[in-house]
């Protein structure tokens, strides 16, 4: 909950309140606090009362606030490199009331999509389930969004952390409305006893939920994807003309949003990872050229790149969640002319989450590393798929890049930046399941010559992790729908297209012309938090801590104002 309070607020009566919690698929109630009470918070342990000249709310709901970003400009002098730090004012209007949200998923059949209607359902039935190590409870552990905490302070007593979904009103995924297209004709239920993710009994409880959903049918293309996938294929648009595939699916995007009455939607592509499709002028590097290439049937259009397009035509912004190049410059450009919000690549859950956060650490800590092995075998359908030569190495790069930029951020154990020798291998083992294996061996240079070898066995649940990720990706999105910025406070605009405030949640992140990639986990996740905090007028430079470099408590805390 978020409530400006004082001489700033600039709303009539001088109090508002805004709070997050179920509200019958708007996602946003005034003053429920239920959600927290489950979550281990009281609803006054949350509830922020923002007592600063920066920020107000408008009697229309909307939170505004004005941000100093202090940044460092660099130039390269004779002398050496002339710092000189300036300050940039910001103004944020965030309207604070989650918009009516419906997520259409490409793939919802697969492991990823049945799992992620699933556990809606689950938690919105607040339902609990036997297992050999005891009873289970829905919850959305694993999601940035509903599962994490903030580091706002401290207290003079005590670090104050508060929920993230506290800080500024976003979505629950318990609020989304969930639609989708599969090659697959396999109602969820079905769908679900053949991912095995759920347990049996969790399985027999969802089953009058999920039973009655039965995909759409979706577009097959059997040059992108391996050719495994033909007997699953039973589900598809006929015919091969790329252009009525087009308006097929934005009409099931029209229909779908008129039917919902939804004021946001959000097409997530969690379906099968294509092979990379060729970049080139005249095909894909312009708008007009990547709409002339649907025109014209050309076969270096992908499904994927129908479905992005067929998004952005309709208003909806389309996230791509498998590591295929599906955002070429055409379809970004696309997406920028219709202001919608693009995203992606590549879900960033198990392994490879795992790589970004030890490498960050091993770089920050003065050590090299000099190789690193990452071999992991699955026996989902995800498994199944990759097993073929050129649909792997659309994984192979997105999984690959990931330490890039913290090679890039050391000279000192880089002086050529020259990346470790760096191998990924994935194998397709059926009898495993979803429940895949991933093995690293991580060799670094340290101190006078020696090396230090780590070997890491990490036994991931795929879909339980990659879940999670989906909601926050449509979560951020929406709460991004909802912010405009402006340095003059007058030109208000809203973010770039490509989002690339999503990065934490991906592995091969796409962003804007000439911004730099970052893939460093805690980097990601302090940009994400400290956006957050900013919206809501409650960021500070606490983490520095200078409260406590003073002789003694009592000297800092009459020194410095905490």
């Amino acid at each position: 909950m978020v409530t400006t309070n004082g001489t700033a607020n600039g709303a009539a009566n001088g109090h508002h309140n805004y709070q997050n919690g179920h509200s019958n698929g708007n996602g946003y109630s005034n003053g429920h606090s239920q959600s927290r009470q489950r979550s281990g918070y009281t609803e006054a342990e949350t509830r922020l009362i923002v007592n600063s000249p920066l920020v107000k709310t408008t009697e229309n709901g909307v939170l505004e606030s004005t941000y100093v970003y202090r940044k460092n400009h660099f130039e390269q002098t004779e002398e050496g490199l002339r710092v000189t730090p300036k300050e940039h004012a910001y103004h944020f209007k965030t309207h604070l009331k989650p918009r009516k949200t419906g997520v259409l998923l490409v793939g919802i059949g697969g492991n990823n999509g049945s799992t992620a209607v699933g556990s809606i359902f689950a938690n919105r039935k607040n339902m609990s389930w036997r297992t050999k190590d005891g009873v289970q409870t829905a919850n959305y552990f694993g999601s940035v969004t509903q599962a994490s905490t903030v580091h706002l302070g401290w207290n003079g007593e005590e670090q104050i952390y508060v929920p993230f979904k506290d800080i500024i009103p976003i979505l629950s995924p318990s609020d989304l409305i969930i639609d989708g297209w599969d090659i697959n004709s396999a109602n969820l239920y079905e769908a679900c006893q053949r991912a095995r993710v759920f347990e049996p009994e969790l399985q027999d409880q969802l089953r009058p939920f999920l039973e009655p959903i039965t995909p759409m049918p979706s577009i097959y293309y059997p040059d992108f994807i391996a050719a495994n996938q033909g007997n699953r294929a039973n589900n598809v648009i006929p015919g091969s003309n790329k252009q009525e595939h087009l308006q097929h699916i934005r009409n099931d995007i029209r229909n779908f949003k008129e039917k919902h009455q939804l004021d946001c939607v959000i097409v997530l592509w969690t379906a099968n990872t294509e092979r990379y499709t060729d970049v080139r002028a005249g095909l894909n590097t312009t708008a007009e050229e990547v709409l002339d290439s649907i025109k014209n049937n050309e076969d270096e259009v992908s499904p994927s790149n129908i479905f992005a397009v067929a998004s952005i035509l309709e208003g909806a912004h389309y996230i791509n969640g498998s590591p295929q190049n599906t955002l070429v410059p055409g379809i970004i450009q696309l997406a920028e002319k219709h202001n919608v919000f693009v995203g992606g690549d590549d879900f960033k859950s198990g392994q490879t989450k795992f790589k970004s956060a030890l490498v960050d650490f091993l770089v920050s800590s003065g050590l090299k590393p000099e190789s690193i092995v990452s071999y992991n075998h699955l026996g989902n359908n995800d498994g199944k798929n990759l097993s073929e030569a050129r649909q792997f190495r659309s994984k192979e790069i997105s999984k690959s890049s990931v330490v890039d930029d913290m090679v890039e951020s050391n000279r000192i154990l880089y002086p050529e930046s020259k990346n470790p020798d760096h191998t990924i291998v994935i194998k397709y083992v059926p009898f495993v399941g979803d429940s895949k294996r991933a093995m690293d061996e991580y060799i670094c240079s340290i101190f006078m010559g020696g090396k230090q070898t780590f070997v890491i066995h990490n036994t991931c649940e795929d879909s339980l992790l990659a879940t999670p990720l989906i909601y926050d990706l449509v979560i951020l999105t929406e709460l991004a729908s909802r912010i405009s910025y402006s340095t003059d406070n007058e030109n208000y605009r809203q973010f770039h297209s490509v989002l690339s405030v999503l990065s934490l949640l991906l592995k091969a992140p796409v962003v804007p012309s000439g911004t730099p990639v970052g893939n460093a986990f805690m980097r990601q996740f302090l940009t994400l938090t400290k956006l957050v905090t900013v919206l809501a007028g409650v960021s500070s430079d606490s983490e520095i801590q200078l409260e406590f470099f003073a002789p003694s408590n009592t000297e800092g805390k009459d020194k410095v104002a905490v």
